[in-house]
């Protein structure tokens, strides 16, 4: 069987159209090396927060008429993340690699909850593997999902992780996060120059560290990820194909990388 791996590309990953170019190259990529890719998008840059403070506008968050609109601020916010899926996927059949954009429900993803805090219960993988079988790469709004009566919900800041990771384990996939650091630190790299990264960590490990604060894997995806045994990876978006950048999976213990290293741009493209 082929191997399927889930790609989950991060707001600065498909902040600009040359970086969206950048991430339909390494799909091809995988795809052209026999594997069966499903991707997972975040929205844009500052896409989400332009979204909300545009509600804002329209209605004060601190009114009693917000809460009554929920359903219409995470219908709006949803398009951040279907507008990076549909934009990847044009992408993408531009060099010749068949694919399609999927909302969370159209990809399976259920969800309960209320309106801003859904919270995935399970992902119907039928869709997903109907278009692998085409040889067609899915293209997933991450951060959202359907709920039972057909509502779309929202999973919370930083959904889009959970969104990637909840897929994976459904496939029996490894989830790749892309992102904009090289590899998972101790601390934050672009405050502390004397950050160390991780070429390995233990699921353990990496809780401990999103918990203290590290924003490079959402904390439910780490968890889902901790649970369910999904092996990870995460890497910079212009890393080479075959860049370790952390690798976090059962087993492997904690350890720190040689040295740090800015991550050679062989994807191409200007920033």
């Amino acid at each position: 069987m082929r191997e399927t791996i889930v790609l989950k590309f991060g707001g600065t990953s498909v902040g600009s159209a040359a970086r969206v170019r950048i991430a339909a190259r390494r799909v091809r990529a995988h795809v052209r090396r026999g594997r069966r890719v499903v991707v997972v998008v975040s929205a844009a840059g500052q896409a989400t927060d332009r979204i909300l403070a545009g509600l804002e506008r329209l209605v004060s968050p601190n009114s009693g008429a917000w809460g009554d609109v929920a359903r219409e601020i995470d219908r709006a916010l949803a398009t951040g993340e279907d507008r990076s899926a549909a934009m990847l996927a044009a992408a993408l059949r531009g060099i010749g690699t068949p694919a399609r954009s999927l909302r969370g429900g159209e990809a399976g993803v259920l969800v309960e909850g209320d309106f801003g805090a859904g919270r995935i219960v399970a992902v119907d993988t039928e869709p997903l593997r109907r278009l692998l079988e085409r040889g067609v790469v899915p293209v997933v709004s991450g951060f959202q999902g359907v709920r039972a009566d057909g509502e779309t919900l929202t999973l919370g800041r930083g959904g889009s992780d959970t969104s990637a990771v909840a897929i994976a384990e459904a496939l029996g996939a490894e989830c790749h996060i892309v992102t904009d650091v090289d590899a998972v630190y101790d601390r934050d790299p672009r405050i502390d120059p004397d950050a160390r990264p991780f070429e390995t960590l233990d699921y353990a490990s990496l809780v401990a560290l999103v918990d203290a604060g590290a924003k490079v894997v959402h904390p439910a995806a780490a968890r889902i990820a901790a649970r369910s045994g999904v092996p990870l990876r995460v890497y910079h978006f212009r890393a080479p194909l075959a860049a370790t950048g952390t690798r976090i999976a059962p087993g492997l213990a904690a350890a720190p990388a040689l040295a740090a290293g800015e991550p050679a741009p062989t994807l191409g493209g200007a920033p």
